[in-house]
């Protein structure tokens, strides 16, 4: 009797403890094996290519390690789809652009991952290097446009956290058609005079997350673009820069809108703007809806609250026209704070397509220790 009993307990103990046994194992790929120095003059960009190349060709999960030192890089592409859906950067090291801006100011992206699922950055610093490229824009010589220094493109299921990215050419972060997207415990910092500078920016992406982070720029902290639908923005440290802005909208005669965004609990010192929509004076069937702008403490913001639907910086070659952008169902609470200006709250809204469901609850901001103004429609 005791072996039958034996026979019938044998595969349901193997059921239980045979799936662990077979866990795939994480392999770890370091630069420096694939030739990678931490050398200013040495070009490990093909380094990278190959621990990118094995990393992503491995049916098991797979870690790519940066190890502390500065790595110089030309402008790269990390294509996918790959063999798994989980890639994990670990960087403790310094990737850094080349001094000469010309090398990758005409590439689109600095650094660009396309197509990907599943790929997470933990720490490292990127180096963008711009100092030199904003100073030929600023001088009005012929410059090249400028690379972002980190893109995602097509994807999905992305991690970043705790990374920096310093003195990028032009934007700092940017996702674009992707899906389900952290960031959280990143740092970005350039000067306030840093041209197109944006902090990190979104579109045409959905489901975005960004915690607890710090940016400092010379443009947007965050820029939400078109397309842009579920983004989460919470715990930001803004300044100096632009402030959060949806926006600009409505370049495009049909272009896709941007629905539910949360902004809360957010900081803003010494910024040209707080929260801000933009749009452009055109036609287009673009919108801006069910945005809510919650617990933001300003601090000698020029322009704390702002809608501007005839948006043309510098005043060049302006549309002149009613925008046809639809911005409605916004709410703006508890915003409190000090503005660098009397009119703190501003809404130029289209002639022809008017904001609506525009709601304020709970703003006190000051100016010069008396209340702010607002310029209503």
């Amino acid at each position: 009797m005791a072996r039958t009993i034996l026979l019938l307990f044998l595969p349901l103990f193997l059921f239980f403890v045979l799936p662990t046994s077979f866990a795939a194992p994480v392999i770890t790929y370091n630069v420096l094996n694939y030739g990678a120095k931490s050398v200013p003059s040495f070009d490990s960009t093909q380094a990278f290519m190959a621990a990118w190349t094995h990393a992503c060709g491995s049916t098991n999960p797979a870690t790519i390690y940066i190890p502390p030192g500065r790595f110089l890089l030309r402008n790269v592409i990390f294509r996918g789809p790959c063999k798994n859906n989980a890639i994990v950067l670990h960087m403790d090291g310094t990737l850094v652009a080349p001094f000469d801006y010309k090398v990758i100011g005409n590439a689109e992206q600095w650094i660009l991952f396309e197509d990907v699922n599943g790929v997470s950055i933990y720490g490292g610093v990127l180096d963008g290097q711009g100092t030199n490229l904003w100073a030929c824009k600023r001088d009005g010589r012929s410059c090249p446009t400028g690379a972002k220094s980190l893109g995602f493109r097509g994807s999905e299921n992305i991690l970043i956290s705790g990374l920096t990215s310093l003195n990028s050419q032009m934007f700092h972060i940017v996702f674009d058609g992707c899906n389900t997207v952290k960031v959280k415990g990143v740092r970005v910092s350039a000067p306030g005079n840093s041209p197109n500078t944006d902090g990190i920016h979104v579109g045409k992406s959905s489901g975005v997350s960004i915690f607890d982070s710090k940016i400092g720029t010379g443009d947007d902290c965050i820029s939400i673009g078109p397309g842009t639908t579920n983004l989460w923005i919470e715990n930001v440290a803004c300044g100096p820069g632009h402030g959060i802005s949806i926006g600009s909208l409505g370049w495009e005669l049909q272009e896709a809108g941007v629905q539910n965004v949360t902004v809360k609990t957010v900081t803003f010192t010494g910024t040209q703007n707080g929260l801000r929509i933009k749009s452009w004076a055109r036609p287009s069937s673009g919108f801006a809806k069910s945005i809510l702008f919650q617990h933001a403490v300003m601090t000698n913001v020029d322009n704390p609250i702002v809608i501007d639907q005839n948006y043309c910086p510098d005043h060049k070659n302006c549309p002149n026209k009613a925008s046809g952008v639809k911005i409605s169902g916004v709410t703006y609470q508890d915003i409190h704070g000090t503005s660098a200006t009397e009119v703190a709250v501003k809404f130029d809204c289209s002639s022809t397509t008017p904001c609506t469901g525009i709601k304020l609850e709970d703003i006190k901001l000051s100016y010069r220790s008396k209340a702010a103004k607002a310029s209503l429609p």
